[in-house]
């Protein structure tokens, strides 16, 4: 039978009319036809992931049950939401890579503790609802003990075996994948070096490389022509990957890239292709485009593997780039968390085809206005799928398909989502001869497949509320060695250890040598609130037991590091040394710091101490052990969030207290 006389046939409780409408009868569509073909050549898929990193999931791990589980369900959980394949986590280093610092494991050579942080926890649960999920590191920094401060040394390729190591000992993860330096430019003899300390420690940990952004360099797919004329560099690299290939509206892929026999992957990208602020992962601004990257990735690209920064929006908004996640949740203490459509965007293509099957590159391509497809066969050689897009169209498209090369001709499962409808099934087509037609939507994403399974989790989130005030913090409910709840920690490292000089639990900052940085490397602190507070009271005990400073920080109304190289965030700063000196000053990023006030206090050494700052309208006071140091007027900061902070040296923190 020919394909224009191919006639489709509707499942039982699904109307023909939700089938071919799509705004206008077929006969006023554009045609296309489309042969599925199970002996087409093509790359092996790799799966879709995602990047947490930069301290992109603090916040998650804090949230209360149910909601915790109902999210990762919609990250991870096969069948249900996402449906994430692919998890790469950052090698914590206790320096800020984006939106905070991520723990080490390694804080000294002898030191081993694989426990630290929230990583090692989210890989556990990724893989408690995924069993095979593919696992990936990568290193933003590092402490700065590896290599006398210098990254790229044989001690480092050290510190990223013993990562492996203590993920297979201690939680019986296996690492896939492990990387250079995020978005540094690479170095040869490092990725051999690495490649060595891997089969030293006898893991088939494979490495990536080079995770480089667009004009880094001689360019971020140098290495494909650096591994053309050094047989040793080749084989150290099983793949090359890159972040943010799109520019100018073209995927960057050289020819040198693509004949080189390596795997290659998007190994970082998002909607805005890492180009200007991230709006939103809602349809229109976020999803739909997504939708094309995913496709396009693979069309101009031959990636076979795309991963997101980040999994989930689990930060404060006053950090660097907000909105960076496929869903959202950065109020642990309400559990509201937003499913957004980029998690259903990504299910098109998870929920419908695995790690191992193959893409048919005959049966992929354009549609005739605009669009793309990307068709792929199951291992089993019967089962396929397609995902299409038609998200730059303006006009219904209608399509002829032809299924051959052995592939199935059972039903086919159809699933739609536009700014109408989100990850719904829609129609049920049976092929007659092998072949039937159907009318695609403009500004829509489609699922065509043979498999069955596929489902739209439908867990709901309570509703949200603002973070709580007053607030306190005696730490004492925290455990040991961990951080607690709703701090996020910008630089260095706040744990919770053992008072010195009184009884019960402190807060502590424990880095006392500067980390090898990624980018900009402001003073320890952490913070937490709301932006929007404008007059309020922050106070705490701190002990000084050794040289070095202590902060106290309020109406900090941004903490984006990348808007200026500075050691304090945008905010008022109350500092305190160990010889009593204080100052008290306005900070503001791309702005010369503003001393408001400054003196020198009567501070007993290794003696608990109180200091506090009030907010009322444009008046600011400050005092220490209950005594004012100053009371000044200003009006640089209207509302923002607190924050505790150190220098580069230990200091204790207890009694936090935030009042109206």
């Amino acid at each position: 039978m020919s394909l224009a006389g191919a006639v489709r046939s509707v499942g039982a409780g699904l109307l023909l009319a939700a089938m071919a409408g799509m705004g206008a009868p077929p006969c006023a569509a554009q045609q296309k036809a489309v042969v599925i073909d199970g002996a087409s050549a093509g790359r092996v898929f790799e799966g879709l992931g995602a990047l947490s990193a930069g301290a992109s999931s603090r916040l998650l791990i804090d949230y209360p049950e149910p909601e915790r589980s109902q999210i990762l369900d919609y990250l991870f959980k096969p069948n249900y939401g996402a449906a994430l394949q692919h998890l790469k986590v950052e090698v914590g280093g206790d320096v800020n890579s984006t939106d905070g610092s991520e723990p080490s494991h390694m804080r000294t050579k002898q030191d081993r503790d694989y426990t630290r942080g929230y990583e090692w926890w989210l890989m556990v649960e990724a893989h408690k609802r995924n069993p095979k999920i593919i696992l990936d590191i990568l290193p933003w920094g590092a402490p700065g003990w590896v290599g006398k401060g210098t990254l790229y040394t044989p001690e480092m390729a050290e510190y990223m075996a013993d990562f492996i190591v203590g993920a297979k000992d201690k939680y019986g993860l296996t690492i896939g994948y492990a990387g250079i330096w995020n978005e540094k430019v690479y170095d040869a003899a490092y990725v051999k070096e690495l490649h060595s300390a891997l089969e030293r420690h006898h893991l088939a940990t494979k490495v990536v490389c080079c995770d480089e952004y667009i004009g880094q360099g001689k360019g971020q797919w140098a290495i494909a022509d650096a591994m053309a004329v050094d047989a040793d560099l080749k084989a150290a690299v099983d793949v090359v990957g890159v972040h943010y290939p799109l520019e100018n509206g073209k995927i960057t892929t050289t020819a040198e890239a693509k004949k080189s026999g390596k795997p290659l992957w998007s190994s970082e990208d998002q909607p805005n292709s890492g180009a200007g602020p991230i709006l939103s992962r809602t349809w229109p601004i976020g999803g739909r485009v997504l939708a094309n990257i995913y496709n396009k990735n693979y069309l101009e690209g031959a990636m076979t593997k795309t991963e997101i920064w980040s999994p989930i929006t689990s930060y404060y908004d006053t950090l660097a780039a907000p909105n960076s996640g496929l869903m959202y949740a950065n109020t642990p203490w309400s559990g509201y968390y937003d499913v957004q459509s980029t998690i259903w965007v990504t299910a098109h293509t998870t929920q419908f085809a695995e790690p191992g099957w193959q893409y048919l590159d005959a049966s992929s391509g354009y549609l005739d206005e605009a669009g793309t497809y990307v068709a792929l066969k199951s291992p089993n050689q019967k089962d396929w799928s397609m995902v299409l897009e038609t998200i730059n169209a303006k006009h219904p498209q209608q399509v002829s398909f032809a299924i051959a090369g052995g592939l199935s001709t059972a039903t086919v499962h159809v699933w739609e989502t536009n700014g109408k409808r989100s990850f719904e099934q829609v129609a049920e087509v049976t092929p007659k001869d092998g072949a039937f037609t159907y009318t695609f939507e403009p500004e829509s994403l489609y699922s065509l497949t043979t498999t069955t399974g596929q489902r739209k989790g439908d867990a709901k989130p309570p509703m949200p509320k603002a973070f709580p005030m007053p607030y306190g913090d005696n730490f004492e409910s925290t455990e040991l060695l961990r951080a607690p709840k709703y701090l996020s920690d910008q630089d260095g490292a706040f744990e919770v250890h053992p008072c010195e000089g009184r009884k019960g639990k402190c807060l502590e900052q424990v880095i006392t040598e500067k980390p090898i940085p990624w980018g900009p490397l402001p003073d320890p602190f952490t913070l937490a609130g709301d932006v929007a507070w404008t007059d309020y009271g922050v106070a705490s005990d701190f002990l000084l037991s050794g040289s070095g400073v202590a902060t106290l920080m309020g109406r900090i109304d941004t903490s984006d590091v990348f808007a200026g190289d500075a050691i304090y965030p945008s905010g008022y700063i109350l500092s305190v040394e160990q010889g009593g000196g204080w100052k008290l000053v306005s900070a503001a990023y791309k702005k010369p710091t503003v001393t408001l006030a400054s003196g020198t206090a009567k501070l007993s050494a290794g003696q608990w101490h109180h200091f506090a700052m009030t907010f009322k309208g444009g008046q600011i006071t400050a005092t220490l052990d209950g005594v004012q140091l100053g009371k000044v007027s200003d009006g640089g900061h209207s509302h923002g969030m607190f924050a505790l902070g150190t220098g580069w040296n230990r200091a204790q923190f207890d009694n936090l207290a935030l009042t109206r």
